[in-house]
């Protein structure tokens, strides 16, 4: 018999942000894909996700390559059927002011960030597009609404993936598929937390609620959007900054 539940991917999912997400997910009884570069993680991740009961696939994924993404929406549908939440989480940093900037770090966070993002979902929207539902929500930041120094290909690649969010949402609504982002603020994950104190308190200073926010905060976010509270929201792009966007 074809499995009932809903299937979630998740790219960049073995850590951080994308486990949270992950595991948020799995509360809803969704069978789990973990996508990411890190194969081992991602199969560590999927195998605490089944503890919770739900059924979890480890993929590993190089989300800028089209056959990557390809070979990705080909195993899930091959494991439970169906494509109904995509969530493009995968990302990377490599900082530098823009005039020391080697461009192949341009280049790198930009196939990354944007390219893989957009390869994904248009991969994943054609087996949407045939049941007429989905849920897509794509990983943008403040960087992108903002602008941040020493982050011009970081930000550059955000900014994108909000006008991709916007353009796909206007082609795909009338098929009952959403397209939205969650743009996060200061979140504390591995790579925050490696920051010099007086950097975290510094971003921490201009924050409203005073505090930086969680992996947890973003995927309660995400939770929403895919959940069906959100079926007339498309398009649309929400700050879970702490107020560090208002």
């Amino acid at each position: 018999m074809p499995d009932v539940r809903k299937t979630a991917i998740i790219t960049g999912a073995a850590r951080g942000i994308g486990k949270a997400i992950a595991q948020r997910l799995a509360t809803e009884g969704m069978n789990i894909v973990i996508s990411d570069i890190m194969h081992e993680e991602a199969l560590k991740t999927a195998a605490e996700i089944e503890k919770s009961g739900v059924r979890a696939l480890a993929v590993r994924t190089d989300v800028s390559s089209a056959k990557d993404a390809e070979e990705l929406i080909k195993l899930t549908m091959n494991a439970f059927g169906s494509v109904d939440i995509l969530v493009n989480n995968a990302g990377v940093t490599r900082d530098n002011l823009s005039i020391r900037m080697a461009e192949n770090d341009w280049d790198l966070v930009l196939d990354i960030n944007l390219k893989g993002t957009f390869l994904c979902s248009q991969v994943a929207a054609k087996e949407m597009m045939k049941k007429r539902f989905g849920r897509i929500v794509n990983m943008a930041s403040v960087s992108g609404i903002l602008g941040t120094a020493g982050q011009a290909n970081y930000a550059s690649s955000k900014a994108g993936v909000i006008a991709l969010t916007k353009s796909m949402a206007r082609e795909l609504g009338g098929r009952n598929i959403t397209i939205n982002a969650v743009a996060p603020g200061f979140i504390l994950t591995e790579m925050t937390e490696k920051l010099p104190d007086n950097v975290k308190e510094a971003y921490i200073a201009q924050i409203a609620l005073k505090r930086a926010g969680t992996p947890e905060d973003v995927a309660a976010a995400v939770h929403f959007l895919v959940s069906p509270a959100a079926n007339y929201i498309t398009g649309t792009i929400i700050n879970v900054s702490g107020g560090l966007l208002i």
